[in-house]
């Protein structure tokens, strides 16, 4: 399939190219030959890097059980978990983790379909995103997701140590819908999800699963 530039790298792309096209030109001009054939080497490779990472694949999947909940990130399965979720709901839910390398799709996606109910951004620090405390104490967004049998749950994407932007499209009061990006996080991160404790899950820790296309369990009525 096509696989298109996110539309939140396309300013960060064309600004490093300049960038990039600036900086050699003035090495050719005053620096040997070879000193610019690796300074060209080496902006060609880190350009490849950035278009590589913005990547945008095109990816529909249709299901027939509304309660499946579908992978909302590339990445590794890294914590299914019950917790005490202690910042919204103040009870024990199931903690699902799934932590997203640079070489990962950063675009995320609705897990489920239902009605928004919170969307806001949260300021923190930038530890390691695989640190179990990324999740409280980094930069990262809450949404809140109410399914047509008026289930809760929490989507949450966590910066990482190279991340330093978290990008939501979800806002209160409007649909998440299948095949609808949720956001994007740049450069290194994980997304968290708190889910009724009674959710059976079809994957386990260390898996590694793709963004709107693995199902990761189903809600419970």
């Amino acid at each position: 399939m096509r696989t298109p530039i996110h539309r939140e790298g396309r300013n960060i792309i064309i600004g490093l190219t300049l960038l990039l096209f600036a900086v050699n030109v003035l090495v050719y001009l005053k620096e040997p030959h070879w000193i610019f054939a690796i300074t060209l080497l080496l902006a060609a490779i880190l350009l490849a890097f950035v278009t590589y990472f913005f990547r945008n694949p095109v990816r529909v999947l249709e299901v027939n059980d509304p309660k499946f909940l579908i992978a909302p990130a590339d990445g590794r399965v890294v914590v299914i978990e019950k917790t005490m979720e202690n910042e919204v709901f103040h009870k024990e839910m199931l903690q699902v983790s799934i932590f997203m390398s640079p070489f990962n799709v950063h675009a995320n996606w609705y897990p489920i379909e239902g009605k928004i109910l919170v969307s806001e951004h949260q300021k923190g620090r930038h530890c390691g995103a695989w640190l179990p405390k990324a999740s409280t104490e980094n930069e990262r967004s809450l949404v809140i997701i109410e399914t047509d049998t008026q289930q809760q749950l929490i989507v949450r994407q966590v910066a990482g140590a190279m991340a330093r932007r978290v990008v939501t499209y979800a806002k209160p009061g409007n649909r998440a819908q299948r095949n609808q990006h949720l956001g994007f996080i740049k450069f290194g991160s994980r997304v968290d999800m708190y889910l009724p404790v009674d959710t059976e899950m079809f994957v386990e820790v260390g898996e590694s699963v793709r963004g709107n296309e693995t199902i990761l369990g189903r809600l419970n009525a």
